[in-house]
């Protein structure tokens, strides 16, 4: 059975939280993640358009009002959980809501129950994929729904769709109007929010009405599996005279393979260059991805230790990371889970200088757990430490440089500026 994850459920966004941060373990049935793939607060995080709405994942977050230490107060035993949805199957009733319910009587804010559709999507994204037809939308003046962008070579591009079109219908649905997160829902094939994380079928089709000027047409797409990017990469060499050049590294979620992008991206970055790691609005993620990013700023040693029912256990970064690269990392109150777990790493081992406002402060442990009629359980079971052993849940991380204003502004509360002059004044690395 899957192990410990620091998870932050996809339903709890809607009342305000985030990601997850899975450690162990695949469910099997179709739900399956890889062992130590860690989901650290649930919100794969989609960018935004068919595949989620940002502000759903990061924009709207609010800590728990249960309090920092409110899962060692109303910790669920798992066998109690478990024989509740037993004896609901046996009645003929629901397991997953005799479940859900007994989680709700307990007052844990990071607990929640899935169905087995609902887990695999959870899966999925976290595989850094989702099944739709390549397009993201905005909604503009007047409740109207444009298509913001579409996918190169995927289905939508294919049907011939471009950015501005207007999108006007859904499997004949008029969308003028709708939330985003319902028109995405649409696209996807579900008529529920995003919260839920629903799985449609590759290859099921939905039906398109678009207009572009005063032409109206509609278009049959084929759904297909697809890849989403979490992590871009740009190079500043612009700013005042003697800013040190810098590569940014964005993160927006901790999907399958993005530790090894960030590595790939250091290893790239041209000598002499300081590198920007912005995990802002990041929301989580694998625990394991989390860790080979910061194995590439490391030479091995300890990332964070966490314990699951009193047992403690710890995270190692791999050694032969660049220790000499001047660092700095961006973060926001949208740093949740796997970003704080990477973020705190860094900074305890002096590795970086942290930049932004202090994180979200989601760090308790989850551990899933099958229930009989298939649904799952996702039970807290402990907290994860940083290598001083701070806490996270409940506080967060403070930055070494607290930063406040707009972005972009290039003014003094400029995240990315103001990281640009620590940059410079750390130095050139070789």
């Amino acid at each position: 059975m899957p192990g410990p994850t620091l998870f932050v459920p996809p339903r709890r966004a809607r009342r305000g939280a985030a990601l997850t941060l899975v450690f162990m373990g695949a469910l099997a049935a179709g739900a399956a993640t890889a062992a130590w793939g860690v989901a650290d607060g649930r919100q794969v995080r989609p960018p935004a358009g068919e595949h989620g709405e940002r502000q759903v994942l990061h924009g709207a977050v609010g800590r728990s009002a249960a309090g920092p230490r409110a899962a060692d107060r109303h910790a669920v035993d798992r066998r109690a959980v478990e024989a509740a949805a037993e004896r609901a199957v046996e009645d003929g009733k629901s397991g997953s809501e005799a479940a859900a319910e007994l989680l709700s009587r307990s007052g844990d804010a990071w607990s929640a129950v899935y169905t087995p559709r609902e887990y695999e999507g959870f899966a999925l994204a976290l595989d850094g994929a989702y099944v739709g037809v390549g397009l993201t939308a905005r909604r503009v003046e007047g409740g109207r729904m444009e298509v913001d962008g579409v996918r190169p070579d995927g289905p939508a591009e294919r049907a011939g769709i471009a950015p501005g079109d207007r999108l006007l219908t859904v499997d004949g649905a008029d969308v003028t109007g709708r939330p985003v997160t319902e028109v995405v829902s649409l696209l996807r094939g579900d008529g529920r929010s995003l919260g839920s994380w629903p799985v449609s079928a590759s290859g099921t089709t939905v039906r398109l009405g678009i207009q572009r000027g005063a032409e109206r047409w509609e278009r049959t797409l084929r759904r297909e599996r697809l890849l989403t990017e979490s992590v871009e990469v740009e190079r500043r060499d612009d700013g005042p005279a003697g800013a040190l050049p810098a590569t940014l590294i964005k993160i927006s979620s901790f999907t399958r393979g993005t530790g090894e992008r960030v590595r790939e991206a250091v290893r790239e970055a041209a000598p002499g260059e300081g590198i920007l790691l912005d995990l802002r609005g990041n929301s989580g993620g694998l625990v394991t991805e989390a860790v080979t990013a910061a194995s590439a700023f490391l030479d091995g040693g300890l990332v964070a230790t966490y314990d699951v029912r009193g047992s403690r256990h710890a995270l190692w970064a791999e050694p032969g990371g660049d220790t000499r690269r001047p660092l700095v990392v961006l973060v926001d109150g949208g740093t949740m889970s796997a970003a704080e777990l990477l973020t705190g790493a860094l900074q305890d081992r002096g590795r970086t200088v942290v930049v932004g406002s202090r994180t979200f402060g989601k760090g308790s442990v989850q551990m899933p757990s099958r229930l009989a009629d298939g649904s799952v359980a996702e039970l807290t079971v402990g907290h994860y430490r940083t290598p001083a052993g701070r806490a996270v849940d409940g506080t967060g991380i403070t930055p070494d440089l607290a930063v406040r204003g707009p972005a972009g502004d290039g003014g003094e509360g400029d995240a990315e500026a103001r990281g640009r002059r620590v940059l410079s004044g750390l130095g050139g690395g070789a």
